[in-house]
């Protein structure tokens, strides 16, 4: 699990909006969550993640647990 500013510590928002308009099959766009775990494509992005074992604290992916390391 990575967070927007994982995959760009300058612009995440920019991350962000590449993930949402990038139309390309196999990028794996519910991988990467906001830095607080919270999702920003909702009950979808949850069930894809749930389907790979990800585990969640709540409404959140749990991060200590799901972060990749560095």
């Amino acid at each position: 699990m990575r967070t927007y500013g994982d995959v760009s510590p300058g612009a995440p928002r920019f991350a962000g909006a590449v993930l949402r308009y990038a139309d390309i099959p196999d990028l794996p766009w519910w991988r990467v969550v906001r830095a607080d775990g919270s999702l920003t494509q909702g009950d979808r992005q949850r069930a894809l993640l749930e389907a790979e074992g990800v585990p969640f604290r709540g409404a959140r992916v749990d991060m200590a647990e799901a972060r990749l390391p560095e």
